[in-house]
């Protein structure tokens, strides 16, 4: 049954509760005795059925709340279970399936606010739940029927970014038949993989493998491809979006879409000051290194450092970029198998990377002796000349690290190929990092062997620093043009990290990429697929149902200062033709921050009244 077919109740109706004390196995059975709860509820005003069940959430637990419904004809709802987050729209859809409109059905919360944080104390846990459900009972008797209203949505999507998961997205809405605006602010496609050499241990290249990818895009009669355009302004709600982008040289393009999925991707982090990075010669970052694989412009080299947690980790930011350490491995590799490969003339290609003579780097009678000790270890005899090196054994590579961040399967398979390839790891301490310094015309590293309690130094010919991601420049800019929130680290916030991963708080906008956190080219694509399928809802349905938790503006008391619209998180209050404030249903999430503070009391919120509020405070303070 449908919302338009629940039946019809009379606000003047007097109310005839229903509450349903779970169990939720032993989460709030093992803390709260929940049928002395239950027996409680009975006695509450206006409470004409309670009953207690092992899981309301299972099936024999729904169907005991849409029988209660018919046999003791209840026109309120309240059941006390766990989180609502998950649980309340399933509780809601039961009741309209019974013929009793959603909004007149209450959560009450009994085990993360009860049972989880009372587990020692169950007499006091039960007390608490019977208090906590008499104040919702206390609100369900005021609760009142509401209407929601659907929204129109323009079927044309808009993605913002041109990398990896932007195309992704895009190629994804386009197939399904959505019209779409991809918006590149560089001349081309393909972000940040463009300055890879390669993917992961692929002879194919970076730029190869993408390819295909651009090509789809560009052959797409869906897609309607704006390079050197950036989006100047965004204004709107779900299903009717507001558009206009900016473009070099050209006038500004206005334009209406439903929904948009933001995938503007990341930078790496410039490590200025830290382990001699543009002080001495040979030291670059991951994407420095890649670009000069690529280019096959790598000076001669028999020593490669890596150096992980470059600024990451409480050193600059915050937290691990999760990727960095997969991409050193993958590098790790790469060099001491397809070294001959990548060598070619530095002056020739114009890198500004000062090399120095092969007779200053590692000294001979060090070879010497590294040759004597794998021809031993192989059995074979002979003096040291007729040992032939394999192509792991002409360059040393040591991989400089806290710990090795090889996630999931493939990644940690890949870890053990590198060790087999002889590629070392040394792990160091926050406190006590590597130093790496000039010794003549000589760059060494320094470190403490942490198991064997020494100093030690090396001679290195590059040095490799894994720098990690960080936002790009303009996302605070684009964050308050889309009312969108950031995290703490500067990246964009999805809506839940596991219920709602590729969606903004606010409806119709949705990410993906490495704009919302480091990830590697699969898991962007992934999420690059899920936020199209999630933008595609609204537009394949046509319209939105807005929830009908939203602020109402009295007319009359309304002075039309504009209070309002200034501290609405969400751009979901405007003035109309009269200069009175009013409510874009589609926009507004009901929090409440209007209400709260219009001067002249004109805003109130359905299902939320002061009344109900007021009604559960009073109740827990009966007995005080």
């Amino acid at each position: 049954m449908t919302m338009a077919e629940t039946k019809k109740t009379d606000p003047n109706e007097k109310p005839r509760i229903g509450v349903y004390v779970c169990h939720c196995g032993s989460n709030i059975g093992g803390f709260v005795d929940v049928p002395s709860v239950a027996e409680y509820a009975k006695t509450l005003p206006d409470v004409v059925y309670a009953t207690d069940n092992l899981y309301t959430c299972a099936e024999d637990g729904l169907t005991s709340i849409r029988e209660g419904i018919r046999k003791h004809n209840l026109n309120r709802v309240v059941v006390a279970s766990c989180t609502p987050r998950t649980h309340a729209p399933l509780f809601q859809t039961t009741c309209e399936s019974a013929g009793l409109n959603k909004y007149l059905f209450t959560f009450v919360n009994i085990r993360e606010h009860c049972s989880w944080v009372h587990m020692k104390e169950k007499e006091k846990a039960t007390l608490k739940a019977r208090d906590l459900i008499k104040m919702g009972v206390a609100r369900a008797r005021l609760l009142m029927p509401q209407e929601e209203e659907k929204v129109d949505v323009e079927p044309t999507g808009l993605v913002i970014g041109g990398g990896v998961s932007g195309m992704t997205a895009a190629l994804s809405l386009a197939d399904m038949g959505f019209p779409v605006h991809l918006v590149e602010k560089e001349g081309e496609l393909g972000g940040f993989v463009r300055n890879l050499n390669n993917l992961y241990v692929t002879e194919k290249s970076a730029t190869e493998t993408i390819k295909p990818l651009i090509e789809k895009v560009k052959a797409s009669k869906n897609v309607k491809l704006h390079l050197n355009s950036q989006v100047k302004s965004v204004e709107g709600f779900i299903g009717n979006y507001d558009v206009v982008m900016a473009s070099k040289g050209a006038e500004d393009i206005k334009t209406k879409v439903g929904t948009i999925v933001v995938a503007t991707g990341a930078l790496e982090f410039v490590p200025e000051g830290l382990y001699g990075y543009n002080q001495y010669p040979n030291i670059v970052t991951l994407t420095e290194f890649e670009i000069l694989c690529k280019k096959k412009s790598l000076p001669s080299l028999k020593n490669v450092a890596f150096i992980q947690c470059v600024g990451s980790r409480g050193q600059k930011v915050s937290y691990c970029s999760r990727i960095c350490c997969n991409v050193a491995i993958k590098n790790a590799i790469n060099i001491v198998d397809n070294y001959e490969n990548m060598l070619g003339l530095a002056e020739k290609n114009g890198t500004i990377i000062d090399t120095v003579p092969v007779e200053k780097k590692v000294p001979d009678e060090i070879l010497e002796r590294r040759r004597r000790r794998r021809g031993r270890e192989r059995g074979e005899e002979g003096e040291a000349e007729e040992v032939k090196l394999g192509p792991s054994e002409k360059i040393e590579v040591t991989v400089f690290n806290r710990d090795v961040m090889a996630y999931g399967v493939e990644h940690e398979l890949t870890y053990n190929k590198a060790r087999e390839h002889r590629v070392k790891f040394v792990r160091y301490t926050p406190e006590n990092p590597p130093k790496v310094f000039m010794e003549g015309n000589q760059l060494m590293v320094s470190y403490f062997h942490e198991t064997l309690k020494l100093d030690r130094s090396m001679p290195v010919d590059m040095v490799v620093l894994s720098t990690p991601m960080v936002p790009q420049l303009d996302t605070r800019e684009m964050s308050q043009m889309l009312k969108v929130p950031q995290g703490q680290d500067g990246w964009f916030l999805e809506a839940h990290v596991k219920l709602r991963p590729v969606d903004f708080a606010t409806d119709g906008i949705y990410v993906c990429g490495t704009c919302k956190g480091p990830a590697d080219i699969t898991e962007a694509a992934t999420q690059a697929a899920a936020a199209a399928s999630r933008a595609a809802i609204p537009m394949a349905k046509g319209y939105v149902q807005a929830e009908a938790l939203t602020s109402v503006v009295d007319d009359i008391k309304c002075s039309g200062c504009g209070t309002c619209i200034q501290v609405c998180p969400y751009g979901a209050m405007r003035k109309n033709d009269k200069g009175l404030a009013e409510t874009i249903v589609a926009a507004c999430k009901g929090c409440g921050c209007c209400g709260a503070t219009c001067p002249e009391m004109a805003i109130t919120m359905t299902n939320y009244t002061d009344a109900q509020l007021l009604a559960e405070a009073k109740a827990t303070l009966e007995e005080v």
